[in-house]
């Protein structure tokens, strides 16, 4: 039996509106195994980012627990927690969240330079990502200069450049055409693959969740279907 890499206790989480507590995930207990691509899917509203948030420390529980290669991450101080998703952790979302006036290169570099290492000690590993993801002759263009997709892919490098042991993904391809969508979710099943890399990603597209092994689908915050693909 593979170890599991994510898993929940009963987790709920509220939103305050106004007066009122209003429930948006209910006791969600979901296990995902190391090696997995989990695609969870629901309607707008459903939970399923809040519930991508919470797996990655990015966001708090109201209750229940989130464990990470079987560390309960709310019980850690905040400092640990940074670390914790800088080093475990890759995360890509929809609208790319690149520095406009960085190159490719400087983009994917960044998680190497907030964890205060040294970019020089990454080239070989710069080198290989840029190359997965398509970009090797264009690591000195910047954001502006390259299309949707493009973006995206250097998105993609960034979260890999520390060799995660998981890849928080939140509508990747929300925001691109179909043709180059499909190029992206085939790179990441490759990343899977080949990197054995965990990927969990939300998404509302059928085509995009068939890329993976594990279908989780979502309504009114509740787990309604958690089966194989």
């Amino acid at each position: 039996m593979l170890e599991s890499i994510v898993r929940t206790e009963k987790l709920c989480k509220n939103f305050k509106v106004g007066a009122n507590d209003i429930p948006v995930l209910k006791n969600i207990e979901i296990s995902i195994e190391s090696g997995d691509f989990v695609s969870i899917m629901g309607p707008s509203g459903s939970g399923k980012s809040t519930l991508l948030y919470l797996l990655g420390g990015i966001d708090q529980p109201t209750s229940g627990k989130v464990f990470i290669q079987n560390q309960d991450i709310n019980k850690m101080k905040d400092k640990q927690k940074s670390i914790l998703r800088r080093r475990t952790m890759g995360f890509v979302f929809q609208f790319y969240n690149l520095v406009q006036n960085l190159t490719v290169e400087e983009n994917i570099l960044l998680p190497v330079t907030m964890d205060k290492k040294k970019t020089a000690d990454y080239k070989e590993q710069l080198d290989e990502i840029l190359e997965i993801v398509g970009l090797s002759e264009r690591k000195k263009y910047t954001p502006r200069e390259l299309s949707g997709g493009q973006q995206q892919r250097v998105a993609i490098a960034r979260a890999l450049i520390l060799s995660p042991a998981l890849i928080l993904a939140d509508e990747p391809i929300g925001n691109l055409d179909s043709k180059t969508g499909t190029a992206i979710m085939k790179l990441f099943r490759r990343i899977n693959q080949e990197k054995g890399i965990t990927i969990v990603q939300v998404t509302h597209s059928e085509e995009a969740a068939e890329y993976g092994n594990r279908l989780i689908r979502m309504k009114d915050g509740e787990i309604v279907e958690p089966v194989l693909v």
